[in-house]
């Protein structure tokens, strides 16, 4: 009786234990894959400001083009 009941107490917390690896695991994908998109969102955003950069000094230098004439 007292095998069978350490063998239970043993399941029970080898299955805790799991559960904490197994949730443990699962934050760190999730926490990854935030990471990943967020290097994502600032790799776009940086694509953006230079696209924008680039038109406002195309921009500048039409309008300075046009003030010589």
């Amino acid at each position: 009786m007292k095998k069978l009941l350490a063998v239970v107490s043993l399941a029970a917390l080898a299955a805790c234990g799991l559960e904490t690896a197994t949730t443990a695991a699962t934050s760190a994908e999730i926490k990854r894959r935030e990471l990943e998109q967020a290097k994502k969102t600032m790799e776009q955003a940086k694509q953006k400001i230079e696209q924008n950069t680039q038109q406002l000094l195309q921009r500048a230098g039409q309008s300075e083009e046009k003030a010589k004439d």
